[in-house]
């Protein structure tokens, strides 16, 4: 038996998802669950045992959940998952959620719940593991994390590199847990002028909408969601839809780059997956590309990332003390795919350089 088992509480006003939660982190034999039907329940039992890691709802009577994660965000850091309801208009206080510092949400369900509960499962187990990874080290067999069969980028979007040609400057991102956070922070710091910019964040549908129109109010560039063909310019950057497609970078009208959605399987169990917006950078530009891989858990991007390495392309990597999940970022490294590993606040200077390079 683990001496140290993860403490996980589950905070939500419904009786059902609370007991159907508590069923599947008890079957666990690395994990034990502690309740709470709202945050006030909640705080009394923090104070009497910390937990490892927390899943809390949004509404609820009394206090609502975005408030009770600026209070813990005070206490103490510890890792939140947000269980929300991901309809359009709850998509903006899930955001909020994550900018305040909770670390990935999962959807809530909407009709069966014992069904739909049982289906992300081991989803939810994983993210739990993967976010409190530096308390409990257990090694868990990567079946056991797997929510589908993993896909490979080549049988989706096979390695084709084009001609070492000149072609225009642009930025490559990919992040998962953690990383609405970790891109806010890296776009914050660029300038109205900067390259052209494609990004694939793991988020499920709606969310990344919202997400998008964030970081449009606050960045300095203009930020949006990506249309299939849509041009993307310097000064503008486009965060790939959350949903049923990947997005790939193309060469546009006029010399430039356009984004492009592609109807495919899932790509490392992720749709839009890093790994195809990766490969196709390989595929089209090669070394006039710079990717950075951030914080995340899973190998979603290193393959890709290492495709564009090979292409020539400059090729960045988040280094484990900035990242809340080094997953993605220390495949990548492992695969060889990686030219430097820096922390997260020197990101935005690392575009910097290349973008005034390439002009």
């Amino acid at each position: 038996m683990l001496q140290n088992k993860i403490k996980v509480m589950v905070v939500d006003d419904s009786a059902l998802i609370r007991e159907f939660l508590r069923q599947i982190i008890t079957e666990q034999p690395d994990m034990q669950a502690i309740t709470a039907s709202d945050p006030y329940m909640a705080r009394d039992k923090m104070l009497k045992e910390m937990p490892d890691v927390m899943i809390l709802d949004i509404e609820m009577p009394r206090m609502d959940g975005i408030t009770f994660l600026k209070h813990i965000m005070n206490f103490k850091s510890i890792p939140v998952i947000m269980f929300s309801s991901l309809t359009k208009n709850r998509a903006d206080l899930t955001v909020t959620a994550l900018s305040m510092g909770a670390v990935d949400v999962i959807a809530k369900p909407s009709n069966n719940v014992r069904q739909e509960l049982d289906e992300m499962k081991e989803d939810l187990l994983g993210k739990i593991r993967a976010v409190t990874g530096s308390k409990v080290r257990r090694k868990a067999s990567a079946a056991s994390l797997q929510v589908t069969s993993k896909i490979e980028i080549d049988a989706v979007l096979p390695l084709r590199p084009a001609p070492r040609v000149h072609s225009p400057f642009v930025v490559l991102m990919g992040a998962s847990t953690g990383g609405t956070e970790a891109l806010e922070k890296v776009l914050l710091d660029l300038p109205a002028d900067s390259p052209p910019i494609f990004i694939v964040q793991h988020m499920p549908e709606h969310l990344t909408l919202a997400f998008a129109n964030r970081l449009n109010a606050k960045c300095k560039m203009n930020v949006s969601e990506a249309a299939d063909g849509q041009e993307v310019a310097p000064g503008n950057c486009v965060v790939a839809p959350g949903g049923p497609r990947h997005m790939m970078v193309e060469k546009g009208r006029g010399g430039g780059y356009q984004a492009r959605l592609l109807d495919a399987p899932p790509v490392n169990r992720h749709r839009p997956s890093v790994d195809v917006l990766f490969r196709s950078g390989a595929n089209v530009i090669g070394g006039n590309a710079l990717a950075v891989i951030m914080t995340g858990m899973g190998d979603d991007g290193a393959q890709g990332m290492k495709d564009l390495h090979d292409a020539g392309a400059a090729t960045v990597a988040q280094n484990e003390q900035t990242c809340v999940v080094y997953g993605m970022p220390k495949v990548a490294v492992q695969k060889g795919g990686v030219d430097k590993i820096i922390p997260l606040g020197e990101i935005a200077s690392i575009v910097i350089q290349h973008w005034q390079r390439a002009r």
